[in-house]
């Protein structure tokens, strides 16, 4: 586990970032290489992956004139899906706003949510919540295809906008390949249900450096948790009392929208998938204390009660999710699955509200604990031994409405 793991987290993988391929392929092309030695069969592609392509948005060009003066860049946001625009007075373009009154947030994401051409002008009391957001959505936007039509929000850090003015700016498109890594161990009497272990090796890759460090190295989030499935498919292959089909996947592009997750279970039919189990971040004790893990949605099927009953000899317990105003049943790889009525759960022991080290280059394998790591693979291996072998079947969950 300790040679995975560290050489998931080495700076070598530079933060596997899912947008940069040079630098994730080096982690997809180790992960390929652990599935292959443990003899599990390809899922998708002879090299293990399964390859698809999302398109990054990014501003090209952009230039805001009121009363012919040029505005700051740092005092505008461009939230945008089109090619280009040119807007000036005469445009008919509605003009909104949010007011030193409102909560910034909420009115903002009411206002992305309409999908609608606007000028939004920001009162300047907001302006240390306007910075921080145009830090994190100024890097551009990720959209699966490529759009058709699109709509354009100009966000201005102003009161008022004068009678004159003129809004121009252009994006790039580039389209980027992304991988998931899958391989998959063939059931016997009952192989065409399948059996998913899965966790996202992407991380968030290069940041500002803190002091001579830049690299988000991602150990625990989540190198933990594709540690997990290396062993597991390891453990169920000596094993080899698999009745159902075993398919082990680490997502990409987890980080930034579940592409990796979302592409994996549009493709694939959720009525074979028997069980999802997804791993994510089980680098540190739970708030549970040791030999313990919680299980996202517990309640929405009874695959955590009958891991439990697997494991009732032994110390280990497995807890509900105690995060619930988080929703982290559907914001994890496990959501298009079980929003599919799969008995997919995500398995983790992360203190969500207390890791000050989540996101940043501090994320090291220095900081975890091993022992909890191996603890809870032992316990996710015994966990599913009876769904494994054929014996048993969780319920599913109920499917989530269009």
């Amino acid at each position: 586990m300790e040679r995975i793991i560290q050489t998931l987290a080495s700076d070598a993988m530079r933060g596997r970032s899912a947008l940069v391929p040079e630098d994730i392929g080096k982690a997809a092309d180790f992960i390929a290489s652990e599935f292959k030695a443990i003899g599990l069969t390809p899922y998708a592609e002879q090299n293990y992956r399964q390859s698809f392509e999302i398109t990054q948005l990014s501003l090209a060009t952009q230039e805001v004139l009121l009363n012919g003066q040029q505005l700051s860049a740092e005092n505008v946001l461009i939230q945008s899906s089109q090619p280009a625009v040119n807007w000036n007075q005469d445009a008919g373009i509605p003009i909104l706003k949010i007011t030193s009154e409102e909560d910034f947030s909420q009115r903002f994401r009411a206002i992305t949510q309409q999908k609608k051409d606007a000028i939004v002008l920001i009162d300047p009391t907001f302006e240390a919540t306007f910075r921080r957001f145009q830090k994190i959505l100024g890097k551009g936007k990720i959209v699966e295809k490529l759009p058709q039509g699109g709509n354009s929000i100009v966000f201005i850090l102003a009161k008022d906008l004068p009678t004159d003015y003129q809004i121009k700016f252009s994006n790039n498109f580039k389209k980027i390949p992304l991988f998931n890594v899958a391989g998959v161990l063939p059931g016997k009497s009952k192989a065409h249900e399948f059996v998913i272990f899965s966790g996202h090796y992407d991380h968030i890759g290069i940041l500002e450096p803190v002091g001579q460090d830049s690299i988000a190295n991602g150990a625990d989030d989540d190198a933990s948790g594709v540690t997990a499935i290396i062993s597991l498919a390891k453990h169920f292959k000596k094993a080899g009392n698999n009745e159902r089909t075993l398919i082990f996947v680490a997502f990409t592009g987890e980080e930034i929208g579940m592409y990796g997750s979302k592409y994996f279970s549009n493709h694939i039919n959720a009525d074979d998938v028997t069980a999802m189990i997804n791993i994510e971040m089980i680098g540190k004790d739970a708030k549970f204390g040791e030999n313990s893990l919680y299980v996202t949605g517990f309640n929405q099927s009874n695959l955590a009660t009958l891991m439990q009953q697997e494991v009732v000899n032994s110390k280990f317990k497995f807890f509900p999710d105690p995060y619930p105003t988080q929703q982290l049943f559907y914001r994890s790889d496990n959501a298009i699955l079980a929003a599919l009525g799969v008995p997919a759960h995500t398995f983790s022991t992360v203190q969500i509200d207390q890791d000050d080290l989540y996101h940043t280059v501090k994320d090291e394998v220095s900081t975890l604990n091993i022992k909890n790591i191996a603890s809870s693979i032992e316990a996710i291996a015994l966990g599913t031994k009876g769904i494994v072998e054929g014996k048993v079947t969780p319920s599913r969950v109920e499917k989530l409405k269009d």
